[in-house]
């Protein structure tokens, strides 16, 4: 047990291992919140749609000698508002169709932009951080841009959790479906450009989604969502830091497998996992 407070305590002794965990937690505070929302209107994979569909900015960005983040956070917008468009335009399209609808042209366009201008960079992967690697700049140009969605999204939450559960009830009582549905994304679209600049895009994702549908098998109350999936998330982070630490393993990589880890513990023994579900029919 001494051991392994040590290691942990060293760990903690390293700039960058703090401001891997700093960011870790700022990004699974964020990412946790909005994924209660995105798994109850079914746009979990939106989170992967977008950190592909912002490729065609970070190349343009990089032609016009510009900070990748703006070039990412413009296609990323565009990509959202298209969503959103062709929601608000189409009744027969389902969210899921709609979605790779719009992100893979975006991934294409990218591509070609690729293959047309000289670069000695590996354009793919520059917006695909890495968390041991973040530096000061990056730590808080995610605290800020987490900060301003945190505070957004608590102030529009009674809308946003109307408009998950019933669009149609959201109308009847004075919220557009297509404003809040559109505000939803645009904070996803700038938590996942912000996110990207930090960690890596496993991370991202799979912070978008697991948390919320881990939290949901706890409760069916948003309310105690919000607070569940944010903390799992965190949890999460914390464990997979210090087990890559102490077996030199891919940062980002080992917090994906502990959420996985929560998730499978949630879907075992949580209020509405399957031993109690088990249980109720026996």
């Amino acid at each position: 047990m001494n051991d392994i407070l040590t290691l942990l305590t060293t760990a903690m002794d390293y700039d960058f291992m703090r401001r891997a965990m700093v960011t870790g937690l700022i990004t699974a505070v964020t990412c946790g919140l909005l994924s209660c929302w995105l798994v109850l209107i079914g746009w979990s994979l939106i989170g992967d749609a977008l950190s592909h569909a912002v490729l065609p900015g970070v190349v343009l960005s990089y032609i016009l000698g510009l900070p990748f983040a703006v070039g990412a956070l413009v296609f990323a917008l565009i990509t959202v508002w298209l969503i959103s468009l062709l929601r608000s335009k189409s009744t027969l399209l389902k969210e899921d169709a709609i979605i790779g609808t719009v992100f893979t042209p975006m991934l294409a366009l990218g591509v070609v932009l690729i293959s047309v201008t000289p670069s000695q960079t590996d354009l793919n992967h520059i917006p695909f951080g890495n968390l041991l690697g973040v530096t000061d700049q990056d730590l808080i140009q995610v605290a800020i841009l987490s900060a301003v969605t945190v505070v957004i999204a608590y102030l529009k939450r009674r809308d946003l959790t109307v408009f998950a559960f019933d669009p149609m009830h959201a109308r009847s009582v004075g919220i557009s479906p297509q404003v809040i549905g559109a505000l939803l994304l645009t904070l996803l679209a700038i938590t996942v450009v912000a996110a990207l600049q930090a960690v890596d895009i496993t991370l991202v994702v799979s912070m978008l989604i697991i948390p919320g549908v881990s939290a949901r098998l706890f409760t069916s109350w948003i309310w105690h969502m919000l607070w569940i999936s944010p903390l799992i998330a965190m949890a999460a982070t914390v464990l997979g830091v210090f087990v890559s630490y102490a077996l030199d393993t891919s940062t980002g990589g080992t917090i994906v497998l502990a959420q996985a880890l929560f998730f499978a513990l949630a879907y075992c023994f949580a209020p509405q996992g399957l031993i109690a579900r088990y249980r109720r029919r026996r």
